[in-house]
């Protein structure tokens, strides 16, 4: 049997679940989630997000987001986003520990324009 070789990066990025840009799919899903209640969640510095941001977005960044995680209503589903699709990733993963409902958006540019 011959094995397949499959660049590493390839493989973190689709076990982290940040493939860039994130599918069209994704975004559409996002996007309905937060249109029934989802809490958006930037994950990115306060920098980035005053630089610009999804509208209705709640900013905690990502290394704080597990002393702050009690901001957050854990009866809602939360849409995670930053810049690459890494934090979005490592924040969703730290959500689902603390029982959340998580949809990882990976990066802002999934988001869908109308």
């Amino acid at each position: 049997m011959r094995r397949m070789r499959v660049p590493l990066l390839a493989v973190l990025l689709s076990v982290a679940g940040c493939e860039a840009g994130g599918s069209p799919a994704d975004g559409a899903r996002a996007k309905q989630l937060v249109a029934e209640g989802a809490t958006l969640l930037d994950v990115r510095t306060p920098g980035e997000f005053g630089g610009s941001h999804l509208p209705g977005a709640k900013n905690i960044p990502v290394d704080e987001l597990e002393a702050r995680v009690a901001e957050l209503d854990k009866s809602r589903p939360v849409v995670t986003y930053c810049a690459a699709g890494v934090r979005s990733a490592r924040a969703a993963s730290l959500l689902r520990t603390q029982g959340f409902t998580v949809h990882d958006l990976g990066t802002a540019s999934a988001w869908p324009s109308n």
